[in-house]
């Protein structure tokens, strides 16, 4: 899955994985994306983690405003 290359190179802690990985998750589910395989997880990933470097930590927070990003592309 896109996300966990991401948090590789990313190197963050065990509490910061969970919630990037909870909002992945209920993104992936929103946007109704079931391929894992399919390209928009890469996209979906590359914005999860640049919206969390701005500091939100909230999953669901998280995943709204990627929605909302992807959603304006």
């Amino acid at each position: 899955m896109a996300i966990y290359l991401h948090l590789q190179t990313h190197g963050m802690a065990p509490k910061e994985i969970a919630f990037i990985t909870k909002a992945y998750e209920q993104t992936l589910r929103t946007l109704c994306v079931q391929d894992r395989d399919d390209p928009l997880t890469e996209l979906v990933a590359k914005t999860i983690i640049k919206i969390v470097q701005t500091g939100i930590k909230d999953p669901a927070q998280i995943s709204a405003q990627a929605i909302s990003e992807l959603e304006m592309r």
